[in-house]
């Protein structure tokens, strides 16, 4: 059965869906990777005047799907304007793990393409006219949350990243002393895609590095703690939590109001 924060989350995506011709708009973006085309989606609060922080949003290994676009309208209910990236081009979306994983790797096999890729993103939130472009994070759910750690060790022009249930790839040690974004990391004790070492591995080569961080383990969550559906992929340690989640997503805020106070 889903919980009640499953069902809160539901209602308020309609409530939202509803309210979108007088407050919360969408348009898709169309951009390009040399020849890869992309199509992202901007998200803001029409009521709000002025520029305000702006949010990149990177999807799952499984694509730009629903569940990324419902983050980024979350978010620009909070006020933010938000932009879902697209990373994999052609309108590439699966429910296939291995068609996901393929899709992933050829992404990560190439940091240089990986941060160049999220990087396009941001541009285009930056160009956005609501957004003060002096005030940007980037956050990411699996495949997404290492790919805003990659930007925040590529020195993406971002004030910080949050990384929800992500990989946890290391700081390289050519950026240690360089990595400027503040990062927050919020991550599953229970999941078992990251072993103990790789976690232990992650912190201590931020330490090094000498990066502002900080890591919220939940107790019990797995994989995909945040994603209501994520038990409908079949896969043993995809699991909604409903405390992780409401949790991790309060977090997030309080992290954002420290990294855009004036």
């Amino acid at each position: 059965m889903r919980t009640l924060l499953a069902l809160l989350l539901t209602v308020s995506a309609s409530v939202m869906s509803i309210t979108a011709t007088a407050e919360i708009q969408t348009k898709a973006v169309d951009y390009m990777d040399e020849d890869v085309p992309l199509t992202g989606h901007l998200y803001w609060d029409d009521s709000i005047e002025g520029k305000r922080p702006g949010v990149l949003v990177i999807h799952e290994w499984w694509g730009l799907n629903d569940y990324a676009q419902q983050r980024a309208r979350m978010l620009a209910a909070l006020g933010y304007v938000a932009f879902a990236a697209d990373m994999y081009g052609n309108d590439q979306v699966t429910d296939q793990p291995s068609q996901a994983r393929e899709w992933m790797q050829y992404i990560t096999a190439d940091v240089e393409l990986w941060r160049q890729r999220a990087g396009l993103g941001l541009e285009q939130l930056k160009a956005s006219e609501y957004v003060d472009a002096d005030k940007t994070a980037a956050i990411g759910y699996c495949f997404g949350g290492g790919t805003v750690l990659q930007m925040a060790y590529g020195d993406a022009d971002v004030l910080g990243v949050v990384s929800f249930h992500g990989s946890l790839p290391a700081a390289p040690e050519e950026t240690w002393g360089k990595i400027a974004p503040e990062i927050l990391v919020l991550h599953g004790q229970a999941d078992s895609f990251i072993a103990p070492e790789v976690v232990t591995n992650f912190q201590n080569k931020l330490e090094e590095a000498g990066a502002n961080w900080e890591m919220d383990i939940y107790g019990g969550a797995r994989h995909g703690f945040t994603n209501p559906d994520a038990g409908d992929y079949g896969i043993d340690n995809l699991q909604y939590d409903a405390q992780a989640d409401a949790r991790s997503w309060a977090r997030m805020q309080a992290f954002f109001d420290e990294l855009f106070a004036d």
